[in-house]
């Protein structure tokens, strides 16, 4: 069990420890240059050794992926028939020549300035990581916050992933039993909670010129509600105000087009990262409770540069569900196993890489019970890496369609032929 305990006005939730001793050349995020990839920030890196594994430049890159949030209300947190109310959910995915959502480093100070602010997905979250403190990682007491997915863990085995993390808090204690509740410290009081946590694998970890990111955002306060009644006597109860941001992206020095080849084929292997709500039960059982789960595992990208096709596959594990007080009902059990299949084509002049759709996604719950998806939408959006298109990495997005159902799927994938 983890325990967290904020009690200061402004605490900085931070810890140390990440994945070992970090450097410029071994685990901050790496920078270059190409197009629709990485902007300078303090030159162009010519004639320097800089590479998107060892940096030695401040660069700015822009991330191509999925973010969702979803803010929500739960009064008496905990007690029986708690629900949520006051849902809002939001959900958007960037394609290569058009996102804001931006990752910056400065390997001199080891500075982290993320920004994964995009109006459409209702997300905010801008953080600069400049404490080394900062940096934390699972193990030991204090650990990333809770709905933090532990990517290095035997359930998802993705090596190299680096987390930060700051936030604050105000009169709020925290424990963390598997509920995402908070308990007043002082009943006459409020309390908040503001943190955001960022991770990445450590580039030249499985990929040389791309690799893939993620964030988490959690916001919440909690309020003493007294309600008078006609009768003369009160109701007190608690409320608990929720604002969720979730985020997977992919980021990296992209191939120049006159350098993608024309000709050939090519199998592109790698890690999948996504972030999903999958509530099917408001028809059903009238359960309205929704809950962030994060999907982890392996994408295979194939190619046909003479075609300009692509065929994208993905294989991965579901996460636990973020509980939140309230019924605990879900679908998608943890270790479910996740699918999808998809393809489309290569257009660099007017999308800068290539894209398409998905025609099949399900899920296996332990046990064996499939669940296959009726998809309303879809999109895969991605790009070539390195030189003469060595890599790929892209976002996707897959919108579940039966109606009075919220399902929502969005990541990211990277990969490299073997």
């Amino acid at each position: 069990m983890r325990l967290l305990i904020l009690l200061a006005s402004t605490t900085m939730l931070a810890a140390c420890g990440g994945a070992g001793p970090q450097s410029a050349g071994s685990s901050a995020p790496p920078t270059g240059s190409g197009t629709g990839g990485g902007t300078s920030g303090g030159g162009s890196g010519s004639g320097t050794a800089h590479t998107f594994v060892d940096p030695t430049e401040p660069k700015t890159y822009t991330a191509v992926g999925a973010s969702h949030s979803y803010n929500n209300i739960v009064e008496s947190p905990g007690a029986a028939g708690a629900g949520q109310g006051s849902q809002l959910y939001q959900g958007d995915a960037t394609t290569v020549r058009n996102s804001d959502l931006t990752i910056a480093y400065n390997p001199r100070d080891a500075i982290f300035d993320v920004s994964f602010n995009n109006a459409l997905a209702g997300t905010s979250a801008t953080s600069r990581f400049q404490d080394p403190l900062h940096r934390t990682d699972f193990g030991g007491v204090v650990e990333p916050q809770i709905g933090t997915p532990n990517l290095g863990s035997a359930q998802f085995g993705i090596q190299g992933i680096n987390y930060l993390e700051s936030g604050s808090s105000n009169n709020v204690f925290f424990s963390v039993p598997g509920e995402f509740a908070f308990g007043l410290i002082d009943p006459d009081q409020g309390g908040s909670y503001d943190s955001t946590t960022f991770f990445y694998q450590t580039p030249g970890t499985d990929t040389q010129y791309v690799s893939f990111a993620g964030y988490l955002r959690n916001r919440a306060s909690v309020s003493n509600i007294t309600i008078e009644n006609a009768d003369g006597s009160s109701t007190e109860f608690i409320r608990q105000n929720n604002q969720l941001e979730r985020g997977a992206f992919a980021f990296g020095e992209v191939t120049p087009n006159d350098q993608i080849p024309t000709t050939g084929t090519g199998t592109f292997e790698g890690s999948m990262l996504a972030t999903m709500v999958f509530n099917d039960q408001p028809d059903t059982t009238g359960n309205f409770d929704t809950y962030f789960q994060w999907i982890a595992g392996q994408a295979t990208t194939s190619v046909d540069f003479g075609a300009n096709t692509f065929a994208l596959s993905l294989d991965g594990t579901v996460g636990a569900p973020l509980f939140d007080g309230t019924s605990r009902q879900h679908s998608i059990l943890e270790n479910a196993q996740f699918r999808a299949n998809g393809a489309g084509d290569i257009n660099l002049v007017s999308a800068g890489g290539f894209f398409g759709q998905f025609s099949e996604a399900w899920f296996v719950n332990p046990g064996g019970n499939r669940l296959d998806l009726v998809i309303a939408g879809s999109s895969i959006d991605g790009a070539f890496y390195g030189p003469n298109g060595a890599e790929v990495g892209g976002g996707y997005r897959i919108v579940g369609g039966t109606p009075d159902e919220r399902i929502d799927i969005l990541g990211t994938f990277v990969g490299k032929q073997p």
